[in-house]
């Protein structure tokens, strides 16, 4: 860890809160990224897109604080119990992360019904591969099905601290199952399974309305001043 060199960015407009500049600090791209070391990096707010390792970095603002859900005290509420009922007949299986003209298919009829205004905007083959598709031994592409429908993928960092959700994506028509609440309660099921303590989920900004759905898991708590402590529901 202390070896590690780093590289700042470039500033960039924060794709979080309106009017605001961000900037990252990376880890350096040729280090050889294995599950012990990233698990160390994330325990650091740290967080993986695509290749990438990296930490928000624009002083003086500290909005983005790393994320994350203490499984062994979960309880899941009302509606997340009824989320769950709802979907008990989709059957979720690991697979690779290689290109899949199916699980494409679902992707950009997501970017395009759901992001249209982000920055994954218009989605393509070359999008979709640099942004998802890894040689990393440690990821891992859950399929979600029901009567053999891919209905979301969960692209996911299996790692010796908790599994690491990087993205997911789901079929956008089907409002009914709530398919991005429940990708998260299978990662708690899957990391109580695996006898994991954390579901990483990634950064959460408390003034970004995207980012409330996060604190509807508890407990959750944020990495701020260097430690790990609660954050409010």
């Amino acid at each position: 860890m202390k070896s590690l060199q780093l590289y700042l960015g470039q500033t960039h407009p924060c794709s979080y809160l309106a009017g605001r500049s961000a900037n990252s600090i990376f880890i350096d791209p040729e280090v050889q990224l294995t599950a012990e070391l990233y698990s160390q990096l994330i325990e650091q707010g740290f967080r993986r897109s695509a290749e990438h390792i990296y930490r928000p970095h624009c002083s003086p603002c500290t909005a983005c604080i790393s994320a994350r859900i203490a499984v062994d005290n979960f309880q899941a509420t009302a509606a997340q119990k009824k989320i769950m009922r709802r979907n008990h007949d989709i059957t979720v299986q690991a697979v690779g992360s290689e290109f899949n003209e199916e699980r494409y298919a679902l992707y950009q009829r997501y970017i395009e019904q759901r992001h249209a205004d982000g920055d994954m905007y218009p989605p393509s083959v070359e999008q979709f591969q640099s942004f998802l598709s890894s040689d990393l031994d440690f990821v891992r592409f859950y399929e979600f099905r029901a009567a053999e429908q891919l209905l979301a993928v969960a692209v996911t960092d299996v790692l010796p601290t908790g599994l690491s959700a990087m993205y997911t994506y789901f079929e956008p028509k089907d409002t009914r199952r709530s398919l991005g609440r429940y990708a998260i309660l299978w990662q708690i099921q899957e990391s109580l399974r695996l006898g994991l303590p954390y579901v990483y989920l990634g950064y959460w900004v408390k003034d970004c309305q995207k980012m409330n759905y996060k604190t509807q898991y508890q407990p959750l708590e944020g990495f701020i001043d260097q430690h790990w402590q609660a954050l409010p529901a």
